[in-house]
Parts: C-alpha cells; structure tokens; sequence
C-alpha cells in the first residue's frame, strides 16, 4: 500500500510554522501480518510516536497493489462518497481521500476476498490540523463546548474519531449508546449465545396430582390419605414435584436486557438509514446485526422465562457468571454517559471549523459577560440546542441561540449565533428589525449593546465572523484571509435597519463594523501594527487573533469589546465615516428649556402626557446659545423638574400670534419667536427630578449636555 501527497512540504512547512515541529507527532497502528512500515524511507514501529502524515484539507493518492489474484477489493468507509473515489482494476485498488476540516483519528480500512474468505486489513493514524495543535488546543475547544452545551461538539458519520471513555455521571445521549454498542456487540452476542447454551437454572416446586403406582417416594403427609385410599387404585394423590428452572432472575433479565437493545438499535438504524450518503456496506453490516439480535430473541428458550420485575438485591450471577457478567456489563455500559478521557470507544466530533466557530461563540460571551462586570446569574440563555433529525445536536440559529445580559433587570447586550437575514424580514432565524434587501447573509456572531445616551434602547450593531483559516505570516505574525475581511465590507453594507419591518419605513444603516476571528499567533505588540488590526481603528473593519490557552492575544479583544461597552452611543455616531458630500455630526448637546402657561390649545398638556411637538421660545433669545449643533430639547416645569427628552428635528421662526394660536389684533403677539419641533425621545426617569436653577439664562434656559446633566439635577 502506498500513500503519497504532492504538496505535503508546503502543507508540513505550513503546520511547523503554525504548530511547531514538537506536536506534529502521530501514533500509527496496523493490522498484523505487515513486514514493514516507511514514512519517506524512515522506518515506523507500530503504536510508537512518528512524525505525521495526514492533515485536515490535504489530497492523498492511495493504491494499493495485491501480490496474489484477489477477486474483490474495496475501500471501507462508512460514507458512500469515500468509497466512489476508489475503484478497483486488475489486481490494484486506487483512489484518494480527503479528510476536509475533520481532524482526530481515523483509519485506511481495506475489505477484500481471496476466494471464498473475505479479509480486512486496517491502518491506523492521526489526522492532524495545519493551524492548531491536535492534541492541546483540540481538547480545549472541546472542554469548553462541552461546559457550556453538553454532546454538542459530538457528531455522526464524520472520517474521523476520538477515543472515550464512559462515565457514571449524566444522561445517556443516543450517540454515546449507538457508539459503546458498536465497540461491544460482538462480545454481547457471544455472550447471549453461550447463556442460551448453557443457563443457569434452579429448581423449582410444583404441585402435582399422581395414583399410588405413580409415586416415586411416599412424603408423611399422605400416608395417613394411602391408607385409607389403598384399595382405590384411581384415587389421585397431591404431591411436590422438583424440577430445574430456567425462569430465573438472571435469565428474566437477560431476556428483558436483549428486547431493550434489539428495540434501540432498531429505531436508531432506521433513523441513520434515512441519511444521505451511507455506504452500503455499511447498511449490510447494520442489517445482518439487527437479524441476529431479532434471531436470538426468538430462540425457544425464553419461552420458558418469565417477565422481568426488576433486581431486588444485588446478583452475583450477573456480577461473575460467565456470559451473565458481560451481557450485565453491556447494559450498565449503554445507560452510562461519556468522559473526555480517552478511551477504547470511539466518538466522532463535528469538524474543527465548525467547533471553532461555536468556540468563538462561547469565548465572546464570556468576554462580553466579563466586561458588563455581571455574574452567570444576570445572563439569560434560550434553549439553544435542537436535535438535527438523527441523534446529534446543533446550536440554535438566530434568535433560538440570543443570550441576553441584564442588570438590575435592564438589558445591556445581546448576543446571536448565526442569525440569517434575507429579504423576507419575519425569517424565524433574523434577528428582530434587521432586514436584507439583496441576497441572504448569515454572520456568525452579532454583538448588539444597548446604549440610552442618544435614544431609548437604541442598539449598536457589531459582526464578529469565525474563520478556521490563515492566509500565511507577514512580519512573524498571522494573517486573516483576504477574503473573510472583504466578506466583513460585504455584511456592513447589506445588513439594514427597518422601523417595525414596516412595509414603507426607511431603510437605515446598521452596522457599526465587523470583525474576524481566527486561530492566528503570533507577539500581541506585532500583532497591534499589523494592517489587519490597524484597520479597526481606521474603518471599523479588521481582525483579532484567537486560539485557546492564548491569552495575551485574547486580551486584545477583550479590551475592544471593554471599549464598545465604555463608549457612548453619541461618540460612536460621531467616528462612522459619512458619506462623501453628507455632513454627519451628532452631539450629546441639550437644550433645558422652561414650559410656561400658554393660551396654545393643549400645549402644557401635551408636554406633561410626552406628546408635545413643538416648543416656542419668549421674544427673546439668548444669542449665547448655538443653534446648529443642538439636537435635544429637555421640558423644565417651574415647581416640579424634567423628565421627558426630545429630539429637535427642525428649527424655524414664527411670530407669537401663530406660537400661541391667538385671533383678531394683539400688538404683542406680532412678535418674532424661535420654534422647535419636536419628536419624543425617550424619558430621564418615571417621576420627575428637580434641578438647579440658579444658573438659568434668563431664567428660562440651559444650555447643556447629557454629560453634565446630572450635575444640575438635585440629588
């Protein structure tokens, strides 16, 4: 057998640089009857460390050449796609696999028969990753899926596997039950055998009735009733009778144990049939167990054995009998649930871009959670696992996977794995009033802090995307690929914001900016002058190195995100690049303003109620306070404070007559006043507050900003 691959330098030089030589070790195993193993004309010894060979994404041409005439070859793969890449001609089976994004262990198993016997001969290896390290950071990745969503990171028909090890403690997932029974079935069939052969039994009582010729032995209790009966040969007399027994506890529960699995495994190979992509080799295999389970529970044998009531004490049969033992074992072993630690077991895993993008997930709401300075308990998280249709589990998309922060019952942050936003803006997996005029798009984490600075709930929008990708080392440091940063230019501009997804609202802009994730490395000090991180400061588009255990790297996010949280919505505003020929200013200035008694039908009313549109000043007005940059207007009422805040959407004159909606001929009301129209913001708080006064201009205005507000309210 040979396997070779044309660009492994390129790939192994890629892995050394992002892994280190140290950690591309691999453990190789065979089946027996092999005279000798080469990787590159070095010799292999079996289950000793080597250098390794196979990598996630990489090409490998195998062929493998029979001496002697074999009628029939074949790859022996689980999937049907791995076995249509092999064919076999002549005396030689060639073909190629590639291992995609799945990393772990994995075996080259090939099937074929000499005459009437069919053999198997097996390879193993380690498939390696070119951007993490297998055997630290995999592990880690895992651990913290795991603690967060268990038998999430777990998955099916994947060319890859990793060993486990069963566990007392939790539930018993079907995954793990199908997994531990395809490592013990053949062992559990034995042993099913050898107890239908040879049971345990015990003897039993039963009353019968016999003639006196029929009575082997004459018990003490009859022979008074022989006595008396000896000349009435037809008389019948009642009498004990000890017979070996095969309805025992034991064999009750070996019956009983045997129904449940053969029901288990039966709806379980119906539900992995109905897949796409199962090799039919491996239906066989499936077909051929689940008969010989149905075979053995018709045996004629439990048709003696009665039903199972449960185990009232501790068996030693079941604990040390022959066959007993390990059919007791099986079942403990299928209701258990699973470690981390390795183990004769094997488990597949989801493949590694897709553990790294739940990761990620994980790693910035730990991060935002941190910064918000709240605990575990202030975090509210949905329901977000949902079963993919056989026995594995998926995290929830949009909003079946928010995770909302509180404090003191108000909201802080939101965040969404994987929202799509398509055209259609009520799409079950959207995140509320964010529509996509164009084409789908489906970003991986969306970031959205609430802020009440510039408007009551407003929400800033920022895209965190996962890639499992490098694009090489510029200046020792790791970059992003070109593609993903363009794909975050992609998002910003397709993704809007539309008032109540009303049919004829305004479309608005909505992200703030978007950033990768990628497993990179490299010094946090070159990491800060590389263009990819300086670019988030330039255009709000970028992005931060992230793998496991790396801290330092990580500390840089979490200072980004520390200065989202810090900053105001005002200033955020403020730093978006406007379009060329707009003028886009936003301030944080506010006009406090006095409402006196006005002959305006309802105008004092409808400031106290928050319906006010519109404000008018005095004949006067201070020529200290600037008109063009003021956007907020505050109402202050004489004896009772502020509450409400407007924002100023138009500023015009009009005379009194008009302010104050007066008829017929009134000198005073020909005077000029400043209107202000007005649309209602948001309120300070639910009472009003009382302010100081004392340095009113005219005793009628401040001129202000929110920032300083709170030093002019009375506490």
């Amino acid at each position: 057998m040979y396997v070779e691959c044309t660009k492994f330098d390129d790939i192994w030089n890629k892995a050394k640089s992002n892994v280190g030589e140290k950690d591309l070790l691999s453990t190789y195993t065979w089946s027996e009857g092999v005279v000798s193993v080469e990787r590159n004309g070095e010799p292999i010894e079996v289950g000793e460390k080597a250098p390794a060979v196979f990598f996630d994404n990489a090409e490998y041409p195998v062929w493998v050449d029979f001496k002697k005439p074999v009628a029939k070859a074949q790859f022996g793969s689980m999937l049907q796609s791995d076995n249509e890449r092999f064919t076999f001609r002549g005396n030689t089976l060639a073909g190629f696999i590639n291992y995609g994004n799945d990393i772990g262990k994995s075996e080259l198993n090939i099937v074929y028969q000499t005459g009437t016997e069919r053999k198997r001969f097996t390879f193993g290896y380690e498939v390696l990753s070119t951007k993490l390290n297998y055997h630290e950071h995999w592990k880690k990745i895992i651990e913290d899926i795991e603690q967060e969503y268990r038998m999430l990171s777990f998955d099916y028909l994947r060319r890859t596997f990793h060993g486990f090890t069963p566990d007392e403690k939790g539930d018993t997932p079907e995954l793990i039950w199908w997994n531990v029974f395809a490592k013990e079935q053949e062992r559990f069939i034995k042993a099913c055998k050898s107890i239908i052969e040879r049971p345990r039994r015990r003897l039993r009582g039963y009353e019968v009735f016999l003639r006196a010729d029929k009575l082997k032995r004459v018990p003490a209790n009859i022979e008074n009733e022989l006595a008396e009966h000896r000349k009435e040969p037809a008389h019948l007399y009642r009498v004990e009778e000890h017979v070996q027994s095969n309805d025992t506890q034991e064999n009750r529960f070996l019956k009983y144990a045997l129904g449940q699995i053969l029901e288990k495994y039966e709806s379980l190979k119906k539900r992995i049939e109905a897949l796409n992509g199962i090799a039919e080799m491996e239906r066989e295999k499936m077909q051929k167990m689940l008969d010989t389970l149905k075979h053995l529970q018709r045996n004629p044998f439990f048709r003696t054995v009665g039903r199972f009531k449960g185990l009232n004490q501790e068996s030693l049969v079941l604990q040390r009998a022959s066959g007993y033992s390990q059919v007791y074992r099986t079942w403990n072993l299928l209701r258990r649930a699973y470690s981390l630690k390795d183990g004769i077991y094997r488990l597949q895993s989801k493949d590694i871009a897709t553990l790294y993008e739940i990761w990620c997930f994980i790693e910035v709401s730990h991060i935002v959670r941190d910064q918000l300075g709240i605990t575990p308990e202030d975090v509210e998280q949905r329901n977000r696992m949902e079963m993919n249709g056989v026995f594995t589990w998926e995290l929830g998309k949009g909003e079946h996977s928010r995770i909302l922060f509180r404090k003191d019952g108000v909201e802080l942050a939101k965040l969404v794995y994987n929202p799509k936003h398509t055209t259609w803006e009520n799409d079950r997996t959207g995140i509320k009033n964010l529509v996509v005029p164009t084409v789908p798009q489906k970003p991986d984490i969306v970031l959205q802090l609430s802020k009440d600075d510039v408007q009551k709930g407003m929400k800033m929008t920022y895209l965190f995307d996962a890639k499992y990708r490098i694009d090489g080392k510029v200046n020792g440091v790791d970059s992003p690929p070109d593609d993903a940063i363009n794909q975050m230019h992609r998002y910003r501009d397709a993704i809007y914001y539309k008032e109540n997804n009303e049919g004829d609202a305004a479309l608005k802009k909505e992200v703030i900016g978007g950033y990768i994730l990628f497993p990179g490395d490299g010094e946090p000090a070159d990491v800060q002058v590389a263009n990819f991180y300086k670019t988030i400061g330039q255009v709000n588009i970028g992005a931060f190195p992230l793998r496991p255990k790396d801290e330092r790297n990580r500390m840089l996010l979490e200072h980004f995100i520390h200065e989202l949280i810090e900053a105001k919505a005002v200033t955020t505003i403020s730093h978006v690049i406007p379009q060329k020929g707009a003028f886009v200013e936003v301030g944080d200035r506010v006009l406090i303003g006095t409402v006196r008694p006005s002959s305006r039908k309802n105008y004092n009313k409808d400031f106290e109620e928050g319906k006010a549109k519109l404000y008018y000043t005095g004949a006067q007005f201070p020529s200290t306070i600037m008109l063009h940059n003021l956007h907020f207007f505050i109402p202050y009422f004489p004896g009772k404070g502020i509450r409400d805040v407007y924002e100023i959407t138009g500023v015009r004159t009009i005379t009194g007559r008009d302010a104050k909606q007066l008829e017929g001929t009134d000198a005073v009301a020909d005077d000029i006043r400043l209107a202000f129209d007005l649309t209602y913001n948001r309120s300070l708080s639910d009472d009003f507050m009382k302010i100081k006064t004392a340095g009113m201009i005219k005793d009628t205005f401040l001129d202000t900003t929110f920032d300083k507000l709170s030093t002019f309210i009375n506490g």
